[in-house]
């Protein structure tokens, strides 16, 4: 039985974090643009202006994350 050290996987743990928490992050705005649409269909400005602040707060947390991503890839840690 062999043990998988940090230099012989494709990727960290910390790395395999971010890249699952940006997809997830892509996934929601994807989502949020179905609700704007559900949401305008039923004729509720409130709830579309709801959605598209969540959305928002989506892609800004998603770019976030994509930086850390970055650093972490480049230097191996932030």
């Amino acid at each position: 039985m062999s043990t998988t050290t940090e230099t012989s996987r494709a990727l960290s743990d910390l790395e395999y974090d971010l890249i699952t928490v940006l997809k997830n992050k892509s996934e929601a705005v994807k989502a949020y643009d179905t609700y704007i649409k559900d949401a305008q269909d039923m004729d509720s400005q409130p709830c579309v202006e709801l959605f598209r602040k969540l959305k928002q707060d989506e892609i800004k947390a998603a770019q976030e994350v994509r930086t850390h991503l970055q650093e972490v890839m480049q230097k191996g840690k932030m």
